[in-house]
């Protein structure tokens, strides 16, 4: 301990003396204050600490700072809690009135709903308190601290939050336990997951973020806390009700010393609001487990903070209950979606009106005459665009030359392309356009451009290649050619994607030239996967996909002759797609040494396609029928159960 430390505890004690603190403290004590046990001390023994001079406190084998800590516990003491009540709060009247004990009864009522945020699948056990601020119907709304949720989750462009992933590719998540009192055993019962985080402050914005969990049955005392109807007044009596934990900022004598058994337990520690300013302050003993703590105004029986900060024996800040209020009213600051950084020109890029695409047909779902293959059903949260000339058979599709575009308006980029594959009518045409075109038929502000893609590491990745849609006449190859220009038909893709190529882009070209094809014609449908994990592309408001997906369909001969529908799935992706597909399946040794790295292509089932993360509800139809690799992941024989091929070369792919 140093000198100055030493001084330092020597003069407060000083004040103590004069404003009257040390005999309030003894009094605490001999009412019994239930921190004395915790120190190893009886009030006869603070007693004649307290009849010593401060300055002879060494010379007679004691330390100012250790009387000094427990001075300062004493008169703002963190109070065990068992059984959702509040132990010794008959002993800490002589700091505040003499009400306070009727007061903390008041709230003990609230005391069920705070629970402590534990951490699955890291390192850390917990990080944090969190409690119930809104009951949605099925759902409560619980809300702690933006540094504590991101110990696990990350930020989206969208302002919620999903999980991120750690060491050894594993995903990971939350809990809110409710229980972890003094003297008590963990009770399962009292531990809910939060299954996703609809709020993760950005870091220039108030320390927030809240999160959900199922509703419990049976356990209606687990509830939302009251919220006062205006912010704290300076003066006004509060309390914080959390889990303090060690905390290597604080000085360790003060932690490892003063506070055993404080540690890891819900406490309930009473004090005072400093002020009012710019910065909500109050002076409960807090440690860094309370990160998430509500404070309640014991004047008026609610919340009127979140505990968001603080230092030892100093000062602590807390979120208005306003600011609170403002983000369950939806008000929480965050990106516009469709924003663009600047408003640099878009000189290069060149408009198309309807009257440019008079004649395009787009998909043709009969293109193979035997069996029709229609577009997928996609689900409603893509917020299909329709364009200026739908049709009522297809209010969705961007009709184009052999092929057609469903785009998603809330991702401002293609949510399917369809297009149809005539090898033995390709024309050979040179890459000569360099412009890109809008297709007005659908809002401009929903569609990227050309500044949005200008970081060196983003690729306009075309959905629809252009090679493979050039066939039929001269005029009609050229049209097609013109047609794959459009932004509708692009996707941001990161430079990384272009590792894998030759096995992405050259799927159609290789299946049709290996199956025993009928008339060498294909139905294909491609595109991104919009997960919530996805990153923003720059301030766009559209999403930075890290996946995609494509789907061939043909008829083809088989070994009997029968000229039947024959569909095959694909996947580009690091892996982890395929990695949660197979222990969502069970197979979770087939995880082991799993690595994600650089992109790779899988081939998939078309049913497990229909049911990957950000794929749910996109339905192909009877083309699950058709999967060979259905059939050979179903075959006892099968050397590899598992229905996933990694296609390192393309040889592999299972026909």
């Amino acid at each position: 301990m140093s000198t100055a430390d030493t001084q330092e505890s020597i003069r407060r004690l000083g004040t103590f003396a004069q404003d009257g603190t040390l005999d309030r403290a003894l009094t605490s004590a001999r009412q019994g204050n239930p921190l004395l046990d915790e120190f190893g001390m009886d009030a006869d023994a603070l007693r004649q600490l307290l009849d010593q001079p401060p300055h002879q406190l060494q010379s007679r084998g004691e330390s100012p700072v250790r009387l000094e800590a427990i001075v300062e516990l004493i008169r703002r003491p963190p109070l065990t809690i068992e059984n959702g009540k509040v132990n010794g709060k008959n002993s800490v009247a002589e700091f505040f009135d003499a009400e306070i004990s009727s007061k903390i009864t008041r709230v003990e009522k609230f005391i069920p709903s705070v629970g402590r945020i534990e951490f699955l699948n890291h390192a850390m056990g917990w990080g944090g308190t969190g409690w119930v601020i809104e009951d949605k119907g099925d759902t409560l709304r619980i809300v702690t601290n933006r540094h504590v949720a991101k110990h696990v989750a990350r930020r989206t462009f969208r302002g919620d939050a999903v999980y991120a992933f750690g060491p050894g590719n594993v995903k990971y998540g939350a809990q809110v336990d409710f229980g972890e009192e003094a003297n008590s055993d963990p009770d399962p019962a009292l531990v809910f997951t939060i299954a996703r985080f609809t709020y993760l402050a950005d870091d220039v914005s108030a320390d927030v973020a809240i999160g959900e969990i199922d509703k419990p049955d049976g356990l209606d005392h687990i509830a939302p806390l009251p919220l006062a109807e205006t912010d704290g007044e300076h003066d006004e009596t509060v309390a914080t009700v959390g889990y303090p934990a060690y905390d290597t900022r604080n000085a360790h004598v003060h932690m490892e010393r003063y506070f055993k058994g404080l540690y890891d337990v819900k406490r309930f520690a009473p004090g005072k609001l400093i002020a009012t300013g710019d910065i909500l302050s109050h002076d409960c003993t807090t440690l860094g487990g309370n990160s998430g703590s509500p404070l309640l105004s014991l004047d008026r029986s609610a919340v009127v903070g979140l505990h968001f900060a603080g230092a030892y024996r100093e000062t602590n800040s807390a979120v208005r209950v306003s600011t609170l209020k403002a983000l369950l009213a939806g008000k929480a600051p965050s990106q516009v979606l469709g924003t663009h950084a600047s408003g640099a020109t878009e000189a290069a890029d060149k408009p198309h009106d309807e009257a440019f695409f008079e004649g395009r047909t787009g998909y043709d779902a009969d293109f193979l005459r035997a069996v029709s293959v229609p577009l997928p059903t996609l689900p409603d949260r893509l917020e299909l665009a329709a364009p200026s000339d739908a049709t009522c058979e297809r209010p969705h599709e961007l009709r184009y030359q052999h092929f057609g575009v469903l785009y998603s308006a809330v991702n401002k980029g293609p949510a399917v392309t369809a297009f149809n594959l005539d090898g033995a009518q390709y024309k050979p045409i040179k890459r000569h356009n360099r412009t890109w075109f809008h297709d007005l038929r659908i809002p401009r502000d929903i569609q990227l451009d050309r500044e949005d893609y200008g970081h060196a590491d983003i690729d306009r990745g075309h959905m629809v290649r252009r090679l493979t849609t050039n066939w039929g006449s001269e005029e009609e190859a050229k049209r097609a050619n013109l047609d794959s220009y459009h932004y509708t038909n692009a996707a941001p893709q990161h430079k990384g994607l272009n590792r894998s190529r030759r096995q992405w882009l050259g799927l159609e070209d290789y299946v049709l030239e290996n199956a025993r094809t009928h008339g060498f014609r294909a139905c294909v449908f491609t595109g991104p996967v919009y997960t919530p994990d996805d990153r923003e592309l720059g301030n766009t408001g559209a999403p930075l996909p890290m996946h995609f997906w494509k789907v061939l369909a043909m008829l083809a001969t088989g070994e009997d002759e029968v000229i039947r529908l024959h569909a095959t799935a694909y996947l580009l992706s690091q892996g982890q797609l395929i990695q949660q597909m197979l222990q969502r399946d069970g197979q979770t040794e087939s995880t082991e040494g799993f690595e994600y790295g650089e992109f790779k292509t899988f081939q998939v089932r078309v049913r497990d396609l229909e049911t990957m993360p950000g794929m749910e509800g996109y339905d192909f139809g009877p083309l699950r029928d058709f999967d060979p690799l259905d059939r050979v992941a179903q075959t006892e024989s099968a050397v590899a159960a598992k229905p996933v091929v990694e296609l390192d070369l393309l040889e592999r792919i299972v026909l």
